[in-house]
């Protein structure tokens, strides 16, 4: 990235090696650092030198997502974008979800570029 200015610093938890590239290319490529955390051991990643200015994390499920999120916010109470399989499109479904387990907003794979873009800009520009 050379001497630029990163437009934020974003903690990236994601197992699938091939969606986990894809996020670090599409993010890097918008200007934002990314650092990746490769379990779910997020309190620790926060924990660091640079808190992030947004943390994604992948979920298995919408009913895992709780127990992490309440680990994550032992270290971080800035805004989380989850990714998921098992989250489904339309009607409002997603910002439901997202208001019902604390996060700012939630992501259903698979996503585009452009989805995840906007989701990372709202997440961190929404207060």
């Amino acid at each position: 990235m050379g001497n630029r200015r990163a437009k934020g610093h974003i903690l990236v938890v994601e197992p699938n090696d091939l969606i986990l590239g894809l996020l670090q290319l599409w993010l890097g490529e918008a200007g934002y650092a990314v650092v990746v955390e490769a379990s779910q051991a997020v309190s620790r990643a926060v924990g660091g030198r640079e808190v992030p200015h947004l943390v994604i994390i992948d979920v298995p499920t919408p009913r895992s997502a709780e127990k992490i999120i309440r680990s994550v916010r032992e270290a971080y109470s800035g805004p989380i974008l989850l990714l998921s399989a098992r989250f489904t499109r339309g009607s409002g479904s997603s910002s439901n979800v997202a208001r019902q387990l604390g996060v700012r907003m939630v992501l259903p794979k698979p996503f585009t570029r452009e989805e995840l873009l906007s989701a990372v800009d709202e997440s961190i520009g929404g207060a």
